[in-house]
């Protein structure tokens, strides 16, 4: 993930136009039936990990400290993560109610996670010696969660990519003549592997296209390179066609994209400085920490609160959106007990509230600060998320006739009144430790 900008002084154009893909891209039918599978899922976990959790520092580390590749890459020779257990984490997901991982198999350091035979910096050169993408492929397809493959366009390590007008990871000592071309044929051969040996994926999450857009990077979308996606996402439909695409450049999905991502940030906020970018048609995602840290970070103890995040999957599934909750373990393995027991109570709010949740689109009107709506077809579920809410009238109801309307957490009736098309909700009850009073309306 993307935490600071540092703005050249003078660029060089590599020459390419605004989006450099096709235009004419047409999903394929598994390609649109995954989409509807991914809108349906709605909560995921992302993993953050790999050498660059060894300093405990964040996955930003190798850049924010100007370390050298020389320096670096000794962190292959100590990173042997023995407490590692892909069974474990797949049921904590599962447990979670998570419904697809996102796995981090190569970050902006350069690291593989996998068994690549495009570079030697990977985990089969270091101690472990055993492929984590293999393994985390092999639990998921065992218990039923769609894997998806996090993978870095930008890498602060290797010389062909374009360091110069790169705006990232310019203390890390390289001084060679970099070969664009040999570095976008190196992504190629490193995708096709992930997408023939690892089974059925369930989509491919860039990120780094913004290292190489020039200032004012969310009103342009004309990188300094060419970054060829039109050649790297038709070979990715070509191997897999029902595999979703998506890319956080912060920008309007580019054709050939699939999903539509933001990052900690609902979709159209902007409160970091990473969003800004309109609403698209596309299945959408948003993404978040449960501390302030994506990978390992041993002095960040801001932990979320279980009711933080309860309300952030919620305001998410009201704008329609997936929710994407990250943990970065430990650099043995181990997932601290502070991710543990967050995923836990999630998982338990989920067994009773997950209907509220589950295969929902978007209210008819989006989130609002007493709460948020999701909707299906006969239902509305209002969820009631600050405590001084008493009262509700909701204008425009999309309903002509009220069947039932009854709290989701015992199926108690709720009275209600409807006039001209507003409905009012009267005396919501507290209901204290619940950080969401659901309320769900049927009719027609």
């Amino acid at each position: 993930m993307r935490k600071i900008i540092i703005v050249l002084g003078c660029l060089m154009i590599w020459g390419t136009t605004s989006a450099q893909d096709d235009s004419s891209y047409q999903p394929s039918s598994e390609n649109l039936k995954a989409r509807q599978w991914f809108q349906n899922a709605k909560f995921g976990l992302f993993i953050h990990w790999g050498p660059f959790s060894i300093p405990g520092e964040g996955e930003w580390v190798m850049n924010n400290r100007n370390i050298t590749v020389k320096n670096y890459t000794r962190l292959m020779d100590f990173f042997n993560p023995i407490a590692f257990d892909a069974d474990a984490w797949v049921k904590m997901a599962k447990d979670a109610g998570m419904q697809y991982i996102t796995l981090i198999t190569r970050h902006h350091d350069g690291f593989s996670m996998w068994d690549t035979k495009q570079s030697d910096f990977n985990i089969m050169n270091t101690p472990y010696h055993k492929d984590v993408v293999k393994m985390m492929a092999d639990a998921c397809h065992r218990q039923g969660i769609k894997l998806f493959f996090y993978y870095s366009l930008l890498d602060w390590r290797r010389e062909d990519y374009s360091w110069t007008t790169g705006r990232t990871g310019k203390g890390t000592g390289r001084t060679h003549q970099e070969d664009w071309n040999h570095y976008i044929q190196f992504m190629k051969n490193q995708l096709t592997e992930l997408l023939t040996q690892y089974g059925p994926v369930a989509g491919i999450w860039f990120d780094g296209y913004w290292d190489q857009l020039p200032k004012g990077e969310n009103s342009v979308n004309a990188p300094l390179v060419n970054w060829h996606l039109n050649e790297i996402y038709k070979l990715i439909h070509q191997l897999q066609p029902a595999c979703l695409i998506g890319n956080n450049h912060h920008l309007q999905p580019l054709s050939g994209e699939d999903f539509q991502m933001f990052e900690k940030d609902l979709p159209g906020g902007n409160t970091t400085g990473f969003g800004g970018a309109s609403i698209s048609g596309l299945p959408l995602e948003t993404c978040e920490t449960i501390n302030n840290s994506w990978g390992f970070n041993i002095t960040d103890t801001s932990y979320k609160s279980t009711t933080d995040l309860i309300h952030y999957l919620v305001r998410a599934a009201g704008f329609g959106a997936n929710f994407l909750l990250n943990i970065g373990p430990m650099p043995n393995g181990a997932v601290q007990p502070e991710f543990q027991e967050r995923l836990a109570f999630m998982g338990k709010w989920l067994k009773t509230y997950g209907t509220s949740i589950y295969a929902t689109r978007g209210g008819y009107i989006r989130p609002q600060p007493w709460g948020a709506i999701t909707q299906t077809n006969g239902k509305v579920f209002v969820h009631v998320l600050a405590d001084s809410v008493t009262n509700l009238q909701l204008t425009n109801f999309p309903f002509q006739q009220i069947k039932k309307v009854y709290w989701l957490m015992n199926q108690q009736q709720v009275p209600v009144k409807m006039q001209n098309h507003v409905l009012s909700i009267s005396a919501i009850q507290q209901q204290p430790n619940e950080p969401d009073r659901v309320i769900v309306v049927e009719g027609e």
